[in-house]
């Protein structure tokens, strides 16, 4: 679940719990969104954590070391 996602699933479930009034026989919408708000938290948290690990907000630099000629030898490579 990507942050996107986590932050739909957090408005929609505010949403149902804040401004809908409607009651529907057999199910609560207000605690549909309350589950809803858990969940979108719950994966956005995951999400950023996943994040920092694979790059994200860091600042790690990546060094390439380039070789032009062969140690054994003193002929450049082609």
């Amino acid at each position: 679940m990507g942050v996107t996602l986590s932050l739909v699933l957090i408005a929609v479930g505010a949403v149902l719990r804040f401004a809908v009034t409607a009651d529907v026989s057999g199910w609560d919408l207000q605690m549909t969104g309350v589950i809803l708000m858990i969940v979108g938290g719950i994966g956005l948290l995951v999400s950023l954590v996943f994040w920092s690990s694979w790059g994200g907000f860091s600042s790690r630099t990546r060094t390439t070391e380039v070789v032009t000629e062969d140690p054994a030898s003193t002929q450049p490579l082609r």
